[in-house]
C-alpha cells in the first residue's frame, strides 16, 4: 500500500486538479509538439521555430509586436527566441524604427529551411490529420479557436479589473 507524500491539508485542496484546463492542453501540446520536433529534425528546425518562419514568411517586415500578437506568444519569450534564430542566420531583425518598432524578415538561410522544413511538416500533418480523421480536426480547430478567444477575453477582463483595482488604490 502506498502512502501518498501530500499532507491531507493539501491533499483536498487539490481535488479537480487532475481536470485542469491548462495541464491537459499544455500535456497534448507537448505530446503534438514532440512528434512535429521529430519530423522536422532532418530540416535542423523545431516546431515552434517552423512557426515563426511561416508567420513571418506570410507578413514579413513584421514587428515583433505584431508577431507576438499572430503566435500568441509572450512577447519577451518570442524576442529571445528571434535572438537565437537570428544567430542562427535564419532571420534578421532591423534596429529600432522612430516608432520604437523592430521588424523582422527571413534571411535567405531561413528560405532555404522553410523550403526544406515545409514537405517534412506537410507529411506529418497529413499523417496526424489522417491518424485523428479530417472531419474530427476540423471541428478540434474549431474548438480549440474557441478556447483560445475565451481565454484571451477572460485574461484581458482580468487585466481590466487589476487595472482598475490599482488606479482606486492610488486615489
Amino acid at each position: 500500500m502506498s502512502k501518498s507524500i501530500i499532507p491531507p491539508h493539501v491533499r483536498s485542496d487539490l481535488r479537480g486538479a487532475r481536470f485542469c484546463a491548462a495541464f491537459t492542453l499544455r500535456k497534448t501540446a507537448r505530446a503534438v509538439t514532440n512528434l512535429y520536433d521529430s519530423a522536422l529534425q532532418p530540416a535542423g528546425v523545431r516546431s515552434t521555430q517552423f512557426a515563426i518562419l511561416v508567420a513571418v514568411a506570410r507578413s514579413q517586415p513584421v514587428s515583433i509586436g505584431n508577431l507576438s500578437q499572430l503566435l500568441l506568444s509572450d512577447r519577451t519569450t518570442l524576442t529571445r527566441s528571434l535572438a537565437l534564430m537570428e544567430k542562427d542566420g535564419l532571420l534578421s531583425i532591423s534596429e529600432r524604427s522612430t516608432m520604437r518598432q523592430r521588424f523582422v524578415t527571413l534571411s535567405d538561410k531561413g528560405r532555404r529551411s522553410l523550403t526544406r522544413s515545409a514537405p517534412l511538416w506537410r507529411k506529418v500533418q497529413e499523417r496526424y490529420v489522417a491518424a485523428i480523421g479530417a472531419g474530427r480536426w476540423r471541428r478540434l480547430q474549431r474548438e480549440l479557436e474557441k478556447l483560445s478567444n475565451v481565454a484571451l477575453r477572460m485574461e484581458k477582463s482580468r487585466r481590466g479589473a487589476q487595472k482598475r483595482m490599482e488606479e482606486d488604490s492610488c486615489k
